[in-house]
């Protein structure tokens, strides 16, 4: 079946460079398909126009469009992580040789912005009880990387190590 909704990210020339990356970080990707320009342009032709590629199932397409789009943190993609094993994983892979920031969102290299969360961070966040869900959340806010048993402390109210 295909997917109804395939996010479409505007690279200015690096769309192959960053699908071959982000495939390399994430299980179950490849690429499906690459297009070149034409004679017709208006990118030169023979070189790469775009690139259909698969992250763990979810369809994308990076297109070469030129350098007057650029990411910003107004879209991101939200990345639900097991365990500390896996923030640990997806924070150092996406965020080498781009920008880390606070409260489990990153820059890759590319630009494109990251939630790098552990599952179950929101009901903390949202707890009926609203001390601890206080406390959580000035501990997540205080972060750059989650870290998941320090997240659990702030919200149980016993001081960090």
């Amino acid at each position: 079946m295909q997917q109804k909704i395939v996010p479409n990210l505007w690279f200015d020339t690096q769309a192959e460079e960053a699908a071959h990356f982000y495939i390399s970080v994430f299980d179950n990707s490849r690429i499906v398909n690459v297009t070149h320009y034409g004679e017709a342009g208006p990118g030169p032709a023979g070189t790469v126009m775009t690139v259909e590629f698969e992250l763990n199932g979810q369809r994308f397409v990076g297109i070469n469009g030129g350098p007057q789009f650029t990411f910003s943190e107004a879209v991101s993609f939200q990345i639900n992580c097991a365990d500390q094993g896996e923030v640990d994983y997806y924070w150092e892979r996406l965020s080498e040789g781009g920008q880390e920031g606070p409260c489990g969102w990153l820059k890759d290299r590319y630009g494109l912005s990251w939630q790098v969360v552990p599952t179950g961070m929101e009901e903390m966040l949202n707890d009926p009880d609203r001390e601890r869900a206080q406390r959580a959340m000035k501990a997540m806010l205080g972060m750059g990387k989650i870290d998941i048993a320090a997240l659990h402390s702030a919200a149980d109210g016993v001081p960090a190590r």
